[in-house]
């Protein structure tokens, strides 16, 4: 019976083991690929304010440009 606990205790160790390094190295890659999603959509959201503010300069371009007298289609 003792024989049994302690070949149990010696193959179940290095199992659990490696199960906890792989749960660790399964949450080190979620964790990058979240950093990485966060700087994208950092970098999403900033150049999205920047066209909203090339449009913008852009659209008041046109208006100083075009001549007062005739109508503009926008």
């Amino acid at each position: 019976m003792t024989g049994t606990i302690a070949v149990v205790m010696v193959f179940s160790i290095p199992i659990i083991a490696i199960v906890t390094s792989n749960f660790q190295k399964h949450k080190k890659m979620k964790s990058s690929m979240i950093k990485d999603e966060i700087e994208l959509e950092r970098l999403k959201h900033q150049n999205y304010l920047l066209e909203t503010e090339k449009m913008r300069l852009e659209l008041e371009r046109m208006q100083l440009d075009a001549p007062k007298g005739k109508p503009t289609i926008i």
